[in-house]
């Protein structure tokens, strides 16, 4: 099971498992309602390294960047996110983008759904290597919460 760090403990970990030789990976997201396209995605992610880190985007981001959203508190997502298997561990950030969760930490390899192209990743300046994965078409949060705000009693 993943942890939940604030971004000091977070680096202090990252330096440490780094300098053990293990090759870190981060994301970064919103996950306000887990699907298939999440899990398939992050399964993805923690095969292309030793360790998988998730920035988390906190209630007052995904405020400024999604209307209406989120629709589950930062906390109940990120103990979500740290149950799943593959993620190591959960930070969660405030600002509008991962910019300077990613500059501090400093992790090996980055990664993005496939809908990002690698130059508009945020932190693509500062991670060596960059993946845009793959992007199951159809299958969204957005989409998820049109479909229930249509149900009908």
């Amino acid at each position: 099971m993943g942890q939940i760090l604030d971004w000091n403990e977070l680096k202090a970990k990252i330096d440490r498992l780094k300098a053990a030789g293990m090759k870190i990976v981060f994301t970064n997201g919103c996950f306000d309602l887990i699907h298939i396209g999440h899990i398939r995605y992050l399964k993805e992610a923690k095969k292309l390294g030793d360790i998988l880190v998730i920035g988390l985007n906190s209630d007052s981001s995904i405020k400024r960047l999604k209307p209406h959203r989120p629709i589950i508190p930062e906390m109940q997502r990120a103990e979500v996110l740290a149950s799943l298997e593959m993620v190591d561990y959960v930070a969660i950030f405030s600002e509008d983008t991962p910019h300077e969760l990613i500059k501090d930490i400093k992790p090996d390899i980055l990664v993005k759904g496939g809908d990002w192209k690698k130059e508009d990743i945020v932190g693509s300046d500062i991670v060596p290597e960059i993946h845009s994965l793959s992007f199951i078409e159809g299958i969204s949060t957005t989409d998820i919460i049109k479909k229930i705000k249509n149900l009908k009693d």
